[in-house]
């Protein structure tokens, strides 16, 4: 990764500048033929595409008094410009790197226009729906009604069918939802319980007794899990960073809550203060914080969170009902935008555009957003294949998402009992277990464009991915072998060789990690570190790539749909990403100072002189330009650090006949 310092060298002499104003004229209108009715506009991705594929025939229609929870997105004002700012303020070589806004600037800036808000409002009510929760930042309105008004507003039928895979019926529209084309709606979720949201969180069946104790952990059963520190001492041994002052937040469709007495035993048996964490839960509507079915999801991110950041200021939980609308309970943790360190391990429909934009939004207020890539071993090709990570009848999304990061998970080996990191290879229970598709989700998406930081990864095609598409996963962290205590007092006691696994795990031991990461930011007066996959990717470019992560070279996430896709290899695969987290080496890469100490700059005869403290570990790449608009920087030394003052002195005569020059310098 890549910090900038911009230094204005030189100015010769005052230039005169001419401003172009430049107006844009954005029309847009519907032709027909007179006399018409009001123009209409339809709202793709909301029939599941298996009815047609699979000739689902209905077998009656949603009952007229059955109450429907609508989330109707709204479209950004400027996507475009969102994209372009958030490009910027993620990328270490950007002089707007970690510029973040507020959430207020944010919607100011490019969320949707008061009057659009208020125009669908007044569609709603017009139709009869009730308001149900309105958001500040105007990206989502909730709605409720009966589904005979919903038929009516969107102008659907709404008929059930019998699902082809589960043992269950579902409700969904028999076309396309509608809406005037001037009314500024995106998307609807909550049109169809098709595809129901699923947590990634799997339970062993005891088939791996005599390996069992190979993870070499600490339960407190003796059973050789892994558990609390274990994974400090695998990740980030010696750090005394322990996520003080730092929040993790949670996304959770379980349909209940936390088991306090759960928590409180985890952390009281893992120590280190993890009983001073406080635990608590924002309860999305129309979710009411009851307690019934199982916590098994909820508890394990919690206590996987806790494991790797032992004095969290606090961890909350962002609880929705088990068929809630996924884009209400993402905007309430944008809402928080005081919680930088995010996690979600389940899966959903997807993807659509309100999603995308709250996943834009949180990069642009420096939040960073974990999710576990998946439990189904590797994606299969095309959109509509049978484990697409883009099939919107599969819930996968978001899988795929370049926005957020995602995380594949593996299987750890720790040396002695749980002291130090001995090996790991990709979690896969087809191999282990004789559990076919379950294992490390990873892949290729259809729908989304290969991201430019991840451009960089040398001979992607040959390691089974895409040079034109997102590949998945980015890193990845241990998924198997956990011990946990769940499910009012569960922890598998009535059998050892069982265990609770999954990238599930993974991604909360990944915001846990971030939380670290974050309070060393903060001790050192930066921002946050925000959406870091364009910083993980320049990281892992570098020559010493697994000084900063320990890569996964051994496993397969392969099975009987992808036979031969994908394998682990040496740097990036589509297994496990980048790799695992390797220690402090990592934070350090994430958190060295954007600036380098700079002593005022000063001109020395025909010379330009400054100093900065140097880096230890890193190379500092002093460059100049005449241009800071254009770029064109060239080369003028690279100095190694190694803690001390550096004097640079660069003869002015370098920028020519140019007005203006610049210096910068990269710490790499």
């Amino acid at each position: 990764m890549e910090r900038v310092l911009i230094i204005n060298a030189i100015i010769h002499k005052p230039v005169k500048t001419n401003w172009l104003k430049i107006v844009v004229l954005a029309i847009a209108g519907t032709v027909c033929i007179m006399p018409c009715a009001t123009a209409q506009q339809i709202l793709h991705g909301h029939v599941p595409e298996a009815i047609a594929r699979l000739h689902l025939q209905p077998i009656g229609r949603l009952a007229a008094t059955n109450e429907l929870w609508l989330a109707i997105g709204l479209p950004l004002r400027d996507r475009a410009g969102l994209e372009n700012f958030v490009a910027q303020v993620s990328d270490p070589a950007s002089p707007n790197f970690r510029h973040y806004l507020t959430r207020e600037q944010l919607t100011a800036r490019f969320g949707p226009t008061e009057q659009d808000y208020e125009a669908v409002k007044n569609f709603a009510r017009t139709n009869g729906l009730a308001i149900a929760v309105t958001h500040d930042n105007r990206l989502v309105l909730d709605v409720t009604g009966p589904a005979a008004v919903v038929e009516k507003a969107f102008h659907i039928t709404l008929r059930t069918y019998r699902h082809p895979t589960e043992a269950r019926d579902f409700f969904a529209p028999d076309t396309e939802p509608m809406v005037d084309a001037a009314m500024p709606v995106v998307d609807i979720e909550g049109l169809s319980d098709f595809s129901l949201p699923h947590s990634k969180w799997e339970k062993s069946k005891g088939a791996h007794a005599t390996s069992k104790k190979v993870a070499n952990g600490n339960a407190p059963d003796g059973s050789g899990d892994l558990f609390g520190n274990d994974f400090r001492n695998a990740y980030v041994p010696g750090t005394t960073l322990n996520g003080a002052g730092q929040s993790v937040g949670l996304f959770e469709l379980s349909d209940t809550i936390f088991y306090t007495n759960d928590i409180f035993n985890y952390a009281n048996l893992a120590g280190d203060g993890r009983t001073n964490i406080q635990v608590g839960s924002v309860y999305i509507p129309p979710f009411n914080g009851r307690q019934s079915g199982s916590a098994g999801e909820l508890e394990l991110d919690i206590e996987m969170a806790m494991a790797i950041a032992p004095n969290l200021s606090s961890i909350v939980c962002f609880i929705g009902k088990n068929n809630a609308n996924p884009n209400d309970i993402l905007n309430q943790m944008l809402a928080r935008s005081n919680i930088l360190n995010l996690s979600c391990s389940w899966g959903w429909y997807g993807p659509t555009n309100t999603t995308d934009a709250i996943f834009m939004s949180m990069d642009a207020v420096g939040q960073t957003f974990f999710n576990a890539s998946g439990d189904s071993q590797a994606f299969t090709t095309g959109s509509n294949s049978v484990n697409g990570v883009d099939n919107p009848n599969v819930a996968n999304a978001p899988s795929s998402n370049p926005y957020i990061t995602q995380v594949g998970g593996t299987t750890l080996k720790m040396n002695s009992a749980g002291d130090s990191w001995a090996s790991e290879i990709v979690w896969n229970w087809a191999v282990e277990q004789n559990q076919p598709k379950v294992g490390s989700s990873g892949g290729i998406s259809s729908y989304y464009s290969i991201p430019s930081w991840q451009t960089n990864v040398s001979n992607m095609a040959g390691r089974g991915g895409s040079t034109n598409f997102r590949n998945i996963p980015d890193v990845a962290a241990c998924a198997d072998y956990i011990y946990e205590i769940y499910n009012n007092g569960n922890n598998n006691s009535n059998n050892p060789f069982d265990d609770n696994s999954g990238t599930s795990a993974a991604a909360p031991l990944w915001a846990g990690f971030m939380a670290l990461v974050n309070q060393q930011l903060a001790a050192n007066g930066q921002p946050s570190a925000g959406f870091i996959n364009p910083a993980l990717y320049a990281i892992a470019a570098r020559t010493n790539y697994t000084a900063f992560f320990h890569d996964v070279t051994s496993g397969s996430n392969t099975w009987s749909a992808s036979p031969n896709l994908f394998y682990a290899t040496n740097g990036y695969d589509l297994c496990t990403g980048l790799g695992t987290m390797n220690g402090t080496n990592l934070i350090n890469a994430l958190t060295v100072p954007l600036t380098v100490n700079l002593l005022i700059p000063h001109t020395v005869g025909t010379n330009f002189q400054f100093q900065f403290l140097s880096q230890v570990g890193f190379t500092h790449a002093v460059q100049y330009g005449t241009n800071l608009v254009l770029g064109g920087w060239q080369s003028y030394t690279n100095v190694t650090g190694d803690g001390t003052l550096k004097t640079i002195s660069i003869p002015l005569s370098i920028f020519g006949t140019s007005r203006e020059g610049f210096v910068r310098v990269l710490t790499r």
